[in-house]
């Protein structure tokens, strides 16, 4: 695996951690309409990087099927979403501003309840990047190294203020600021471990590229409709998480066109 790949996969992972750091630089909590556009600003990443760097790329993948050159994208977003679905139902976890967890009943503390959350929302994402670097090292034509390096950034950049959305909580809930800062690392550890993993899996399962392209893309749309849409509209009335869903959108989409 060459030095690229292994940035590559890191780059949001990083993110997530410089994220994290704002625990050591403000003082207070992020207020409700801050966490609301932040969370709309990560949706529209999520969702233009599953429509333009894994979507589209999983239907050229495909063009030779003809009249069925949707078939692997259909099958593989249903399928990353039933595995996300599973997950969900699974696992126990607990949403930004929810009172009552979700999955099994557990009496796991609160915040780590909160760690889980966060962590079943990187798993696609961390699969999503691991995916599109297998296929680059496959020499996929339909990817390139600019397309995944895009992917890669603008999922960092939405994990920047999910880092902190993590860590400054956990500080507010009475742990210290090392602990809620490794709290917010830890939560993205998910990422670069998944990635890799889906590395050397793809690499060994090139014929069904486009499948796993649109799996990563249907896991990820799950996240957004079942997690971060409801979040970024949580409360009184507000427009500011469709506009940040909006502006992350079309950031996500320019930095896919102009670097892939």
């Amino acid at each position: 695996m060459n030095v690229s790949v292994m940035i590559g996969v890191l780059i949001p992972f990083i993110g997530t951690s410089l994220g994290a750091a704002f625990v050591f630089f403000m003082k207070r909590q992020l207020g409700r309409n801050v966490q609301r556009a932040l969370t709309g600003f990560a949706a529209g990443v999520m969702t233009a990087a599953s429509v333009w760097s894994l979507l589209i790329p999983a239907i050229e993948q495909s063009s030779s099927m003809g009249v069925f050159t949707f078939v692997p994208a259909v099958a593989g977003f249903w399928i990353g979403t039933l595995f996300l679905l599973v997950l969900d139902k699974t696992v126990p976890h607990l949403h930004m501003f929810a009172e009552n967890a979700e999955g099994h009943k557990s009496k796991l503390a609160r915040t780590t309840m909160m760690l889980l959350a966060v962590t079943l929302h990187n798993i696609p994402e961390g699969m999503a990047v691991g995916v599109m670097y297998a296929g680059l090292l496959a020499g996929s034509t339909d990817i390139s190294v600019g397309g995944a390096l895009a992917l890669a950034l603008g999922i960092a950049i939405q994990n920047v203020p999910e880092g902190a959305i993590i860590s400054m909580p956990l500080h507010a809930e009475g742990k210290s600021k090392p602990i809620a800062f490794l709290g917010g690392v830890l939560s993205g550890a998910v990422e670069p471990i998944g990635a890799l993993i889906t590395v050397v899996i793809s690499g060994l399962m090139i014929p069904v590229m486009p499948y796993l392209l649109s799996f990563a893309a249907g896991a990820m749309i799950y996240v957004v409709v079942e997690e971060l849409v409801p979040e970024m509209s949580e409360g009184e009335h507000s427009n500011v998480g469709v506009i940040m869903f909006g502006i992350g959108f079309t950031v996500m989409m320019a930095l896919d066109v102009s670097l892939g």
